[in-house]
Parts: structure tokens; sequence; C-alpha cells
């Protein structure tokens, strides 16, 4: 009877399914209230399960400290492999080195984590994204005059929201240098959050006026906090608006016509390649990268998808055909 309880107690103690055979994946998300991680959450899963791994999902609530502690419980179920989606890149260095010391390779998907020795950095190119959204809005200002813009950056926490800003100012800085564009307004959207957007829109308008031409936005949501305050001063749809993720509120803003354009990455593709790729490190082998990415601490080997810019010219040939949306759920 010992000898039985001892040999449960052992199997309790021991990793969920722990073999290169049935890997375990710890996937740490920064959040799961926008519905783009929960649609990467349910297509990693279900990639996964196909590939005979099991995966354990831990969702801190945009909090930095809870995000150290899932990861740190993560480990100490013995997970095969780590796949962290930071709310703060260089919040992530402290866990990372628990993960190093425990010999559990990480993988740091579609943010970067920062400082830290991770083994895949999995990702969109994120300063095409801010070259789409400053390109859109440059393609489409007066020509005439001097065209008058409020730029609403993402969570200054969050590493992409900087290399988005970069892309945009790769097309914009030349703009604003020959006088062509003028920076009215600008502030980061802390936490990534509408009501924050929303804020910096209405400062915006007290500032500069009704007189802007183009808000250029780093993702749908924070857009969509824009969209409201522009609504309140009855600028919606006068203004251009960018945004990225295709939301499903971001579409249907899109076919109204108070929102211009929006970066599709097709994020079932990003989702899938993260699952397969945790599976074959968790495996030992070597998955075949295509960049190498500086995080302050090493080359990170990576790998980058392909990003399409959506307007209402090409919404249902790219996010309706692609199955990321349904015809009828944008009506």
């Amino acid at each position: 009877m010992k000898f039985r309880f001892l040999v449960l107690l052992l199997s309790l103690a021991a990793p969920l399914f722990a073999s290169r055979e049935k890997p375990v994946i710890g996937l740490s998300l920064d959040t799961l209230k926008e519905e783009r991680w929960q649609r990467d959450r349910d297509t990693f899963i279900d990639e996964a399960k196909k590939l005979g791994a099991t995966v354990i999902v831990q969702s801190a609530n945009s909090d930095d400290t809870r995000q150290v502690r899932d990861v740190e419980s993560l480990i100490s179920r013995h997970v095969d492999v780590l796949v962290i989606v930071p709310h703060n890149g260089a919040a992530m260095t402290r866990a990372v080195k628990s993960a190093n010391d425990a010999k559990i390779p990480v993988i740091a998907y579609d943010r970067l984590i920062l400082n830290a020795n991770i083994d895949y950095y999995l990702t969109f190119d994120n300063v095409k994204v801010g070259e789409a959204q400053g390109s859109y809005a440059a393609a489409r200002l007066p020509k005439d005059r001097t065209a008058r813009i409020v730029r609403i950056y993402g969570a200054p926490t969050d590493h992409n929201a900087k290399l988005f800003k970069l892309g945009q100012d790769n097309v914009l800085n030349p703009l604003i240098k020959a006088g062509k564009v003028e920076v009215v307004h600008e502030d980061w959207a802390l936490d990534w959050k509408p009501e924050n957007a929303k804020k910096i829109m209405n400062a915006a308008v007290t500032k500069a006026g009704r007189n802007i031409d183009a808000v250029v936005v780093s993702n749908d949501g924070t857009a969509g906090g824009a969209i409201q305050a522009l609504q309140e001063d009855g600028l919606a749809g006068k203004v251009l608006v960018t945004g990225q993720d295709a939301d499903l509120a971001a579409c249907q803003r899109i076919l109204r016509g108070t929102q211009a354009m929006t970066v599709y990455k097709p994020l079932k593709n990003l989702a899938a390649l993260a699952a397969r790729v945790a599976v074959e490190v968790a495996s030992g082998k070597k998955p075949a990268t295509t960049a190498a990415l500086d995080n302050g601490s090493k080359q990170v080997p990576s790998i980058f998808e392909k990003i399409v810019t959506v307007d209402k010219d090409n919404l249902q040939s790219t996010v309706v055909a692609d199955g990321f949306h349904q015809a009828e759920a944008l009506r």
C-alpha cells in the first residue's frame, strides 16, 4: 500500500506527458482581453494538439509581476519549451534567466524579449507594419498645402510599438522635414487601451482644432478609441485613420468609412508556425530561420511572416477570403 502511494505521489509530481514524443508547451500570454490574442491561443493549441503536444496557457492581464509568476509556475511544472508574449519585453528578463537555469528553451512570440538569452523570435516584420501605415496615409494626404496629422503610438512598454513607430518614421520623417507634413499632436497609448487613445485624440482636437487630415494609429483597438473621439466632434469619416490587426470592429469601421485601413497579419499562419516551432524545439530539433534580430543580449534567430495592407477595396479578397472574418459578420 505504501509503495502504491509513493508511486502515485511521484506520478503527480512528474511533468505532464514530458517526452519528445508528447511535449508540453507553456504558453504565457500578456492578455486575452483582445480578440486578436484569443484567436492566437486557439490556433496555437489546435496546431500543437495535431502534433501530439499539450499546451498549458497562462494569461497575465497585462500585469508584469503576474506574468513573471506565470512563467515561473510553468517552469516549476517542467514544461519542455516556453512560448512567451511579453507585456513588457524588458520585464521578462528575470523570468527568462530562470528558464535558462532550468534548461528550458524560450521562444518570444510576436513581441521581442530584451536583454535575455532567448532561443527564437517569431513575428511579423513590425517595421514594415509601420511603413504600411505611414505610406497609406502619406499617399492620401493633401499635396497643395502642409498636411496636419496626429500620431497615436502603442504601449511604451511594448518593443513592437517602437518598431511600428520606426516604420512610420521611415515614411513620414522626410515629409515632415520637407514641410509637407506637420505633426500637430502625438502621444503613447498606455497598455494599448482604447480609452487612452481616446484621451489623446480629445487632447489633439483641443490643442490643434478640427483641421486634421489624418490620425496615424498603430493598432485597431486604439484606432477605435481615436474614432470615438472624432465622432464626438463630428469628424469621424472626414479624417483618415490607420490601424492594424484586422479586428472585426475595425473591418466594420472600414466598410462604414470611419477607418481607412488596417494591416492584416495572417495570425493563423503565425500561431500555427509558433506551435510547429515549439514542438520542433521541444523535440531537440533546430528550426530553419530567416533572420536574426539583436535583443541587446544576442542575435536572436528569427522568422518573419508577411503582412497585407487592407482597405475597403481589398477587404473581401483578403480578410474574408482567408476565413479570418465571415462576410455576413462585417455588415
